[in-house]
């Protein structure tokens, strides 16, 4: 065989890894296990942003009729807080989305934020009330 019949295998094996490293790179994209009340936020794609939503939490499983009670538009405080979506407007990747709104049911506040992906199963999300004024959560890959 020839260095010329041995290219295009060799070509072709390349661009098979290359593929598969692409695909391989790791994606926000699922659902997360928060800190507080063991809750469970499903991240997704929302047109060109990623959006997420409440799946569950402890407080749910407890009591699965829960309201977003605090909201401080009263109109909303009705609707269920399963389900709700608390993530709205993140873009940019591979590892840092910016520019997004989290909802924080708790007090009913929305927050300018940010999502950082630490590692592929280790999500930094940052809400700010204010440039100076941030707060950071922890999040890991539900199994």
């Amino acid at each position: 065989m020839t260095v010329r019949h041995l290219a295009l295998p060799l070509m072709l094996a390349g661009l098979a890894l290359a593929g598969a490293a692409l695909a391989a790179d790791p994606s926000p994209v699922g659902v997360w296990k928060t800190p507080e009340d063991h809750g469970l936020i499903r991240i997704y794609e929302c047109g060109a942003a990623l959006c997420g939503r409440i799946v569950g939490s402890d407080t749910l499983n407890a009591n699965p009729g829960l309201k977003d009670a605090a909201n401080k538009d009263a109109a909303l405080r009705g609707r269920p807080l399963k389900d709700l979506q608390l993530m709205s407007g993140f873009k940019g990747g591979p590892k840092t989305w910016k520019d997004g709104r989290i909802y924080r049911p708790q007090d009913g506040g929305t927050y300018k934020g940010s999502l950082e992906l630490v590692e592929a199963n280790k999500l930094k999300l940052t809400g700010c009330a204010a440039p100076l004024l941030c707060q950071s959560q922890t999040w890991v890959r539900a199994k």
